[in-house]
């Protein structure tokens, strides 16, 4: 125990005491590198905004639509006459064609009272015997006769809707936004209509696009409940939402339901060898719009274009910009889309790239 106090004890503290102070001496006179070489580095990558050449190319102006299949607007039946119902010549279910007589109204004619001289040589008024005759009613259009709501007998007045002839035609309607009104430079009168697990595609003829007029719904709405019209009154309560309407008529060889969900691709123009852009780099998307040119010196310049077609992708530009011109792919301060890629270059010349998420 004595060796250990008068010789072990001391020579460890004094080991301990030498290895403190060289640890001071050290992080007071040779302060560590890592940190001042941390100091020293500088970020040296810089962002490169994409760019893309003006170029030629074609396009094809196709507005893509998805619609739904309809049975055309029934026919409504109505009376020629003010009468009594005379003959039914045909009952609710039955086909008709154009123009086929449903039935009959009797219809007294109006007379004049008659001056005559009596007996004693007075004139006296008197009143003809009542005359009557036959109003015929037609099928307006060919069809199944959905409703007749008449008996012999019943009377009825000129006009007054007594039943409803549903052809058996059909037609496709889609929704038109405002934005892709744009894309229609002139009227198309067909598209072409795919069914899926239909028929082959097929060509839609008579496309008319319509707009309600703004405090058209009270009438349109009055006007079908007095016509009892259900095809009409549905697209008319479409169009009350303020949703411009494209429709079409399905020829009569091709079979389809109502109901059935339609892509329909309404063909708006085409062209070829023009100067094509990504409609990204515009800022406008109709008829005129801004792209920033990339000049030599690497400086960004608002050029004002002229528009034409676009395909949704691309847009043709008709004057503005020259083929080979160097614009930037995307509108400065547009917001980004989540999926598109951006590269940063680093010191080195080298591009790293990667995809952003959200």
């Amino acid at each position: 125990m004595g060796v250990w106090r008068k010789w072990i004890f001391p020579t460890v503290r004094i080991v301990l005491v030498a290895v403190i102070a060289i640890a001071l001496a050290k992080l007071a006179f040779f302060p560590d590198r890592a940190e001042a070489d941390a100091e020293a580095i500088m970020p040296t990558g810089s962002v490169s905004e994409p760019q893309v050449a003006v170029a030629r190319g074609s396009i094809a102006n196709d507005v893509v639509l998805t619609g739904t299949v309809n049975a055309d607007a029934s026919a409504p039946v109505k009376a020629t006459g003010t009468g009594a119902v005379d003959e039914v010549f045909v009952a609710a279910g039955q086909q008709v064609s154009a123009g086929q007589k449903l039935y009959d109204i009797k219809v007294e004619d109006k007379v004049e009272p008659v001056e005559t001289v009596g007996p004693d040589g007075m004139p006296t008024m008197t009143t003809p015997k009542p005359s009557f005759h036959f109003e015929k009613v037609l099928a307006p259009s060919a069809g199944v006769l959905s409703s007749l709501d008449v008996i012999t007998g019943q009377p009825v007045a000129t006009g007054d809707v007594t039943g409803q002839v549903a052809p058996p035609s059909f037609n496709v309607t889609a929704t038109l936004s405002p934005e892709q009104q744009y894309r229609l430079t002139s009227a198309p009168t067909e598209a072409l209509v795919t069914i899926a697990g239909g028929p082959a595609p097929f060509t839609c003829g008579g496309l008319v696009i319509t707009t309600p007029l703004s405090g058209a719904g009270s009438s349109t709405g009055a006007g079908a409940g007095a016509g009892g019209d259900g095809g009409a009154g549905g697209t008319g309560g479409q169009a009350s939402g303020g949703g411009t309407t494209v429709r079409c008529a399905v020829p009569g060889d091709v079979r389809v339901f109502p109901g059935l969900s339609a892509q329909v691709k309404i063909s708006a123009g085409s062209a070829a060898d023009v100067l094509v852009v990504p409609i990204t780099a515009v800022e406008g998307g109709a008829e005129t719009g801004v792209v920033w040119l990339v000049t030599p010196d690497g400086e960004r310049v608002e050029q004002p274009v002229k528009l034409g077609l676009s395909d949704g992708t691309q847009v043709e530009v008709v004057e503005g910009v020259a083929e080979g011109d160097q614009v930037l792919q995307f509108v400065p301060g547009a917001p980004g889309e989540t999926g598109q890629e951006t590269c940063v270059q680093g010191p080195d010349g080298s591009m790293m790239c990667g995809t952003p998420t959200q």
